[in-house]
């Protein structure tokens, strides 16, 4: 069985005394207890200084309470030091803001703009500025391009090289493909020619064998030069 919510409190005074010191001493104990508990869950320092209406006092602190404002003051201190600069650096501050302003106005009349209060000389000196600045941004500029146009050459170059290196190395392995297939095919002509040589010898010694005859007769030897294509050769 769940609960019943509990109406939240509108914070605003209480009305009632005795109902006011008995919410007064409920919340203070409460409110110690978890300023300890925050101290010893987060390692952490406090100080809590609380007066009654009344005047009566009532303080808790992680270790001394003198401690814990020495500390805060000691820091609000430097705090102040901080926000606030020296005396001594007054002078050099208003220094480097005049010469931020001087040359930020400067830079808006590089930029043409704010030249209404500036005179011919000056205007003079300003565009003579200009043209000056111009020429070295195009030289720059310029340099800057045939840097990358050379560099572009002699990459151009490289890859070229590259290329042709790549060509005779194709061209070498076709060369060299090419003979090996020559010679694949004449040792292939050559193991053919053998097989049917001695195919053709061992049917003509058969036959001779059968015929009576003696393999060294002349008949066999005619046969075998006309076989082989070879003139026969009788010393």
């Amino acid at each position: 069985m769940t609960k019943p919510a509990r109406n939240k409190i509108k914070i605003r005074k209480i009305d009632n005394l005795p109902a006011r010191q008995v919410t007064f001493s409920k919340r203070r104990r409460g409110l110690l207890k978890k300023a300890g508990e925050l101290s010893v869950l987060c390692d952490c320092e406090y100080a809590v200084i609380i007066f009654s209406a009344t005047g009566k006092l009532f303080e808790s602190s992680s270790s001394s309470t003198k401690d814990v404002i020495a500390r805060y003051k000691a820091h609000i201190e430097n705090v102040e030091k901080l926000e606030q600069p020296s005396i001594e650096l007054q002078p050099d501050r208003i220094k480097l803001s005049k010469d931020l302003a001087e040359k930020s106005r400067v830079l808006r009349q590089m930029n043409g703009e704010d030249l209404e209060g500036l005179n011919i000389d000056e205007l003079q000196k300003l565009e003579k500025q200009i043209e000056g600045g111009l020429s070295r941004v195009l030289q720059t500029k310029e340099e800057k391009i045939m840097s990358e146009i050379l560099a572009l050459e002699a990459k151009g170059a490289q890859l070229l090289q590259a290329n042709n290196q790549l060509r005779q190395r194709i061209g070498m392995l076709s060369v060299a493909n090419g003979k090996n297939a020559g010679v694949i095919a004449l040792e292939s002509d050559n193991s053919t020619a053998e097989e049917g040589l001695s195919s053709e010898s061992g049917t003509s010694g058969s036959s001779c064998c059968a015929n009576g005859s003696s393999p060294d007769d002349d008949s066999a030897d005619d046969t075998l030069s006309l076989k082989l294509g070879l003139i026969p050769y009788r010393g």
